[in-house]
């Protein structure tokens, strides 16, 4: 009978411990991930992939290693942690490492409060194939789409362990389904795409196929002979659909990695201003049905909702062990790792504050100005903020569309950017990260 997650990582402890590891943590994934894609109407591939992956980190006093296999035989966990303890002699020492002192373990989570995995079962191909091809037929409906450039429904579960020498274990599952089509629009050199998607653990919960492929065929439609404004500088709107790629920068910035390498732009900001008074950007590990919830952090520690901006002020960094010990502060439990990487500080779910104010409401505000539907390219200088970025989408007159637009740049400094936000109120709920459509006032924008 082969062994499950739980056990596969208490094996790989044992096995290090008799390799002459001081210390170790492991982890096993197992998981299973079902895509199908559907083109012209054919089914044009259905992938299913199943597999197991276990990573090892060993310590020898403070020199570390790590590795990982997906070869579960005994001998084969014994040969892993050997390799890993004779790595580990090698390396330089490292001060900051080493693994949670016992009484920072977190102990006595509620899974069920999570809402992690969907208890319905597994979707057959068929029924993914059939979620692909009606988002596709929704898209080729309308008028003046020439074709899908993809459709596609996935499924995947995971169960996920955790275990460590300091006396930590745990586990848990987690499971997604989604939706997606890409629209295509004109043809020649006139041809316009855009998409539509929607990601869920419960598949109960998904917007329905239709809905995308309607929703990806207007917005392609919609981008149809776009214009290039003159060059100045504008307000800017961010759409809701990618403002989080806005606070994704400060979001970047405050993780206490970069700011341990001294390559952030917020160094030296804590306890100032960095968004408007009234803003509070929070997160919540425990939002239930989210994917990037979880009861734990890659180390053991239990996570907790803490404010990153408070108030528009800079409470704290993103801290795994590591880092905190560098900053001499404490972990703010958002340690993450993948099996075959080492650990590193990100953050779960995010929400900022909204406004009381409908996105229209900010097109009526700004006059003219553009509103950003899409971004592509990112050129960020992580010790300035200095920020310059392709973008698409409407030029606004009078508070009202006037034309589509694609094929500026939009540059400005994120530290001056993210002071004079203003929030709408239409963010998505159920995101991992909660933010509304944001005006920018004062960017400069590259056009004719």
């Amino acid at each position: 009978m082969s062994q499950t997650p739980t056990e596969l990582t208490q094996a790989l402890l044992d096995a290090a411990k008799k390799a002459g590891a001081d210390a170790a943590d492991a982890i096993a994934i197992e998981g299973t991930a079902l895509s199908i894609d559907v083109r012209a109407g054919t089914l044009e591939q259905a992938e299913r992939a199943e597999g197991r992956d276990l990573g090892l980190r060993v310590f020898v006093g403070r020199r570390v290693a790590s590795v990982s296999t997906s070869d579960t035989r005994a001998e084969a966990l014994t040969a892993m942690a050997e390799r890993a303890v004779a790595m580990a002699r090698e390396t330089p020492e490292d001060p900051y490492a080493g693994l949670a002192d016992p009484s920072q373990l977190a102990r006595d989570w509620d899974m069920d409060a999570l809402q992690l995995a969907d208890p319905a079962e597994e979707p057959a191909p068929a029924e993914l194939e059939d979620d692909a091809r009606r988002a596709e037929a929704a898209a080729l409906a309308h008028e003046g789409i020439t074709m899908v450039h993809s459709a596609s429904a996935t499924y995947s579960a995971q169960n996920v362990a955790l275990a460590a020498s300091n006396g930590f274990a745990g586990g848990y599952r987690r499971t997604g389904r989604s939706r997606s089509c890409v629209a295509v629009a004109g043809t020649g050199l006139a041809m316009e795409r855009d998409y539509d998607g929607d990601s869920r653990i419960f598949q109960s919960d998904l917007r329905s196929a239709e809905d995308i492929g309607d929703t990806a065929a207007i917005r392609a439609l919609e981008r149809l002979n776009p214009k290039r404004p003159k060059t100045g500088a504008y307000p800017v709107l961010f759409d809701e659909r990618i403002s989080s790629s806005l606070i994704g920068h400060l979001v970047a910035a405050s993780n206490g990695a970069s700011v341990a390498r001294g390559a952030s732009w917020l160094r030296g900001a804590l306890g100032e201003d960095v968004l408007p008074k009234g803003l509070s950007l929070i997160e919540d590990p425990h939002r239930p049905r989210t994917a990037a919830s979880r009861p734990f952090d890659a180390e053991g520690l239990a996570t907790k909702a803490r404010k990153l901006i408070d108030d528009g002020v800079l409470t704290g960094w993103t801290l795994d062990l590591a880092n905190a010990r560098k900053l001499e502060m404490e972990s703010t439990a958002n340690a993450a790792r993948s099996v075959s990487g080492g650990i590193s500080p990100t953050v779960w779910n995010l929400e900022l504050t909204q406004g009381d104010r409908t996105r229209e409401d900010l097109m009526a505000e700004m006059g003219s100005g553009l509103l950003v539907t899409s971004m592509i390219g990112s050129t960020i200088n992580p010790n300035t903020g200095d920020y310059s970025r392709g973008a698409a989408g409407w030029w606004v007159e009078n508070g009202a569309l006037a034309y589509p637009v694609s094929g500026v740049t939009l540059a400005g400094n994120l530290r001056e950017m993210l002071r004079a936000i203003t929030p709408a109120n239409d963010a998505r709920p159920w995101l991992s990260r909660v933010v509304p459509s944001l005006l920018v006032e004062g960017l400069t924008l590259a056009g004719d």
